[in-house]
């Protein structure tokens, strides 16, 4: 496995997908990390991600300089160059041209991890600060205009730095460059794989649980379903899932996730109604943190009152996914900027005096949907778009209500429905419909209506850090807007949102 130190850098979560993607574990950890745990770890190598701070600021992050004393081949990008180099005795400082964007870089050295690479190659800068002075050990091994130090080594040491980002795209030859640090320099071998991932994660839940029983909030997401079916492989009856139907899902979701879960993979499965429970405490509440808050803490009340009946529960277990850890991670200690806390990031309520157990919260989502299939799940559960925590509640703009919440299932309903019809559900990351609190003026049969605006969001992405909105065809878009005026009363109205993320976010609150 590689261990990734994340110094805050917004590509951390890109290394670690362009590691695995040569077959290659990795693990990110902040770099609070103590030297003990790496050594438990015992990584074939370790990246030193890039971040926003300067080497010589104050509160700059760092990590034990005792790293560089194991033997093992380090990698460090950017600002992870500027912390082993001046961690080994170089120096650190202004650059007198910053650097941003394409540049060339002539590679002046056939290093190891050069092995292959072009002598000119594209690579993508992005710095402030430059290596004024290598340490000792040190060459350069490649350079840019503006760049002379912007590839350094220590061969005897295998200890690496690029000035640059070999994890993005615009770096043509990066995804070598690390395939050689991987292979070359670390000697691993690319052996991991879902099919080994899920054997040794049922081994680890055996002996984590000896014997005792666990238990499982399903949502009916592939997240859930697929840590649900990982827990029941190890542990099989041991497993009691809990669906709590809070009344803020789509169309027909609890009857289809019991006949899928219960009646066809045979899991534990306790069905619990809350409807009136949540749209009670959501009764006139409009602000969308608060609802997010109301939805969580309910939803713990009934999942807590829940869990106390069955007996000899030991554990939790949660679909927590490495995207929510890495976002969440500065919230706990971790130098990367806050993009957003997670409902199952953070502990447990010290009352409800359970072990977690996460068996998926070093994966991607692409990772979680090629484990659901290695385990056999359906393929309508394994490419099930994702859908939020609070449900449609966040999907109604201002009050909830049961008459609201029905209007807006209808209008998803067909959505769907004409999505999956044109083949275009697997193509997108989301597509959802969102109810607008405003009115408009509409004729229906000759007479004025005055009715609700009912929105629609497609969005496409990898990993839904970033989103670009979808070009439907104009035919898919005009026969969903047909079908949900002529269909849906209430409805006068359709829109479509053409947002990108950044600058919008995917959902609408």
């Amino acid at each position: 496995m590689i261990l990734i130190i994340d110094f805050g850098s917004q590509f951390n979560q890109l290394i670690a997908r362009r590691v695995r993607e040569h077959k290659v574990y990795c693990r990110i950890e902040p770099p609070t990390i103590k030297i003990g745990q790496i050594r438990a770890l015992a990584p074939e190598g370790i990246i030193l991600s890039g971040g926003p701070s300067g080497v010589y600021e104050k509160n700059s992050p760092k990590v034990t300089k005792k790293i560089f004393d194991l033997g093992i081949p380090v990698l460090g990008i950017c600002y992870g160059m500027h912390f082993m180099v001046k961690a080994l005795g170089g120096k650190v400082s202004a650059a007198q041209k910053r650097e941003y964007g394409f540049a060339e870089l002539l590679v002046k050295s056939s290093s190891t991890i050069f092995k292959g690479i072009s002598r000119k190659t594209t690579c993508w800068m992005s710095h402030g600060d430059s290596v004024e002075k290598l340490p000792s050990s040190f060459k350069a091994i490649g350079s840019t205009e503006n760049t002379e130090n912007a590839a350094i080594a220590d061969v005897t040491r295998k200890f690496y730095g690029f000035q640059f980002h070999p994890e993005v795209v615009h770096t043509r030859e990066g995804s070598a460059m690390i395939a050689n640090f991987l292979f070359k320099v670390c000697k691993c071998k690319p052996t991991w794989s879902m099919k080994s991932f899920a054997r040794d994660a049922v081994e680890e839940i055996r002996q984590k649980t000896e014997g005792k029983r666990v238990i499982l909030g399903l949502s009916g997401g592939v997240d859930s379903s697929v840590t649900a079916l990982l827990i029941h492989r190890a542990i099989g009856d041991r497993l009691t899932c809990i669906f709590v139907d809070n009344g803020l899902l789509r169309k027909d979701e609890a009857k289809k996730l019991k006949e899928v879960f219960r009646s066809k993979l045979h899991l534990n499965i306790r069905f619990v109604r809350a409807a009136s429970r949540f749209l009670s405490a959501l009764s006139g509440v409009t602000d969308p943190e608060k609802k997010r808050k109301i939805i969580g803490r309910v939803f713990m009340e009934v999942f807590e009152r829940e869990a106390r009946k069955i007996e000899g529960a030991e554990f939790l277990a949660q679909g927590t996914l490495y995207p929510d850890v890495i976002e969440s991670q500065s919230a706990f200690g971790g130098p990367t900027s806050v993009i957003k806390s997670h409902h199952n990031v953070g502990g447990l309520p010290a009352k409800m005096k359970l072990s977690l157990i996460e068996p998926l919260r070093f994966l991607f989502k692409d990772e979680v949907r090629a484990l659901g299939k290695t385990l056999g799940l359906d393929d309508d559960m394994v490419y099930r778009q994702p859908f939020p925590g609070p449900g449609l509640a966040i999907r109604i703009i201002g009050k909830v209500t049961r008459e609201r919440l029905e209007l807006l299932r209808e209008v998803d309903a067909i959505l769907i429905e004409e999505i999956k019809k044109a083949g275009y559900y697997r193509r997108l990351w989301q597509s959802f419909a969102v109810l607008l609190p405003l009115k408009s003026v509409g004729i229906m049969g000759d007479k004025r209506t005055y009715e609700n605006i009912a929105a629609i969001r497609a969005v496409t992405s990898v990993d839904a850090m970033t989103a670009d909105w979808a070009r439907l065809p104009h035919k898919l878009m005009g026969r969903i807007s047909n079908r949900i005026i002529n269909e849906v009363a209430g409805v006068n109205r359709v829109v479509y949102d053409i947002s990108s993320k950044p600058p919008s976010t995917i959902e609408w609150e």
